[in-house]
Order: structure tokens, then sequence, then C-alpha cells
């Protein structure tokens, strides 16, 4: 009596062909491969760096004052 096609097991993914491997070398390529292959999210977006953001185009007023020549030169 045949199986049907739903009940068939698949393919392994991973076959270790050494018979001398120890059950520690097989989970290491285990973990190995499974964090290969766990990169299913979404990639993250990209930054805008803060030089070219728009906000950097829109002039701040000025310091008045003692020293708001100076501070108009600093970092913001």
């Amino acid at each position: 009596m045949a199986t049907p096609p739903e009940q068939e097991t698949p393919a392994p993914l991973l076959r270790v062909v050494n018979p001398d491997a120890t059950p520690e070398e097989v989970a290491a390529l285990v973990a190995v491969f499974s964090a290969l292959g766990s990169g299913g999210g979404e990639a993250p977006r990209p930054t805008r760096p803060s030089w070219n953001h728009p906000a950097r185009g829109v002039r701040r007023t000025h310091r008045s004052g003692a020293g708001g020549w100076r501070a108009s030169g600093l970092p913001r």
C-alpha cells in the first residue's frame, strides 16, 4: 500500500557523512547553520545622517548679549 503524497517524509536538510562525528560536533554544525538562516526578518531602515537632515537647513536665531557671537559658532 502506497502512502499518500501529503504523508511522505521530506528529505533531510542536513546529512552528516563522517561516521566519527560526535554529538557535540553535530550540535555545533546545526547551531551554525540555523544561525545563518535565521535572518528572515525585515531589514532595518537606514538612518539619515545628521548632516543631511532637513532641520539643519533651518536657520536658528543667534543669542544676544555677552558672548552671543561666540555661542553662534559652537556646535549645536
